[in-house]
């Protein structure tokens, strides 16, 4: 092989750190794993029905590259009954693998080679993978001193720097930290993202688990250049089925359909049945489920700030993003290894998130309370016992 030259986009990209801390854990007996961000809840009953009857009665062939008419239709309604958006199914609309699937296009159709994306950070590492698989380069800006919060000023500062910039990226309610941003805060980027011309990728996959106030997508107030992502892996308990979808204006989708029938050709046809249910008719199973991640995220917030931690509340999403104790003597990972195999709970190091991430663990509530109170009385042991 040593002849052979393999894509030199790939050279210092790494896999998922997140997996490969749960994999570096995996064997320790009794582990409780708060590391992958995956819900407990069964998907639920309706749609499994759904797509039992998909299988059984109906075809189970190719569909329409960009999904089933039918359900994008459902998306569209789904879309504008909760973010007061309008879409036209059968062009500004396409159905993906996912929200990943759907990231990957969106940089693909946007980026030239030499074109820059800046993001918050810390973030979603596979963001980068992205951006560097289709010849572009992502610049991170680290807003870990403004409570994890993009403002206006970190835009324009990076903009100086960096005039290549073509995208925004932006993620709320964010992985890992569970912050999200207001109408007012909202505006004030796009303000800035309009100045400039900037497009927008929004990945928007928590919207339904957004806590105290209603989730305001950033394309409600740049929908000329932003393309939204969302799905139903996080919302539903559906990540194993893998619906997503990519909304934006006409032109660009209009390219990057082609992108996407490269990479998959069509989505799959049991999935978009059981998702036309679940768009359609089980809002109140979703409410279910953000209700209880709030009773989570309530309980832990209060248990660790009890014990010392510094942590902020998270606004949405299923994460608490948590500062190493200054007692500890060692890195994020150092802490995380400890916990897991003196208290056999399992975080996830936060600078797998980036630099910016450095110092901090990620904890995910997406599990069930019995193992989340549980979890914490090994902790506090743990505290009592190091610190």
């Amino acid at each position: 092989m040593e002849n052979y030259i393999l894509n030199q986009n790939l050279a210092g990209i790494t896999s998922s750190p997140i997996r490969a801390f749960n994999e570096q854990i995996k064997s320790i007996d009794d582990l409780i794993y708060l590391t992958i961000g995956e819900p407990d809840f069964p998907t639920p009953t309706a749609i499994k029905k759904a797509a039992i009857d998909a299988i059984q009665h109906k075809s189970n062939g190719y569909t329409h590259s960009s999904g089933l008419l039918e359900l994008r239709q459902a998306i569209a309604n789904f879309i504008q009954r909760h973010y007061q958006l309008s879409y036209d199914p059968e062009s500004e609309i396409i159905v993906t693998h996912g929200a990943t699937q759907a990231l990957f296009a969106s940089f693909l159709t946007l980026l030239n080679p030499g074109d820059k994306v800046i993001t918050p950070s810390p973030n979603y590492v596979i963001y980068k993978t992205h951006v560097a698989l289709a010849n572009g380069s992502l610049v991170t800006i680290d807003v870990s001193n403004n409570a994890f919060k993009l403002t206006p000023e970190h835009i324009e500062a990076s903009l100086k720097e960096h005039p290549e910039t073509k995208v925004l990226l932006l993620n709320f309610p964010t992985n890992p930290t569970g912050v999200t941003y207001s109408r007012t805060e909202l505006e004030a980027i796009v303000e800035v993202a309009r100045a400039h011309q900037l497009y927008i990728v929004s990945d928007e996959i928590y919207a339904e688990l957004t806590y105290e106030a209603d989730h305001v997508s950033v394309a409600t107030l740049y929908p000329e250049r932003t393309l939204l992502i969302n799905g139903l892996v996080k919302s539903h308990a559906m990540t194993g089925w893998r619906s997503g979808f990519i909304a934006g204006p006409k032109e660009i989708l209009k390219e990057l359909y082609k992108v996407h029938q490269a990479t998959i050709n069509t989505p799959n046809t049991q999935m978009q049945y059981a998702s036309i249910k679940a768009y359609n008719d089980c809002d109140e199973d979703s409410r279910m489920m953000r209700e209880e991640y709030l009773k989570r995220r309530n309980y832990l917030v209060k248990a660790f700030d009890e014990l010392g931690f510094e942590l902020s509340n998270p606004e949405g999403a299923f994460y608490l993003f948590i500062k190493v104790p200054q007692w500890f003597n060692g890195s994020d990972l150092d802490f995380c290894l400890a916990l897991a195999h003196e208290a056999k709970v399992g975080v996830v190091p936060g600078s797998g998130f980036g630099d910016a991430g450095k110092g901090y663990f990620r904890l995910s509530y997406a599990t069930k309370m019995s193992d989340l109170e549980e979890a914490i009385r090994r902790i506090t042991n743990f505290v009592k016992q190091n610190k």
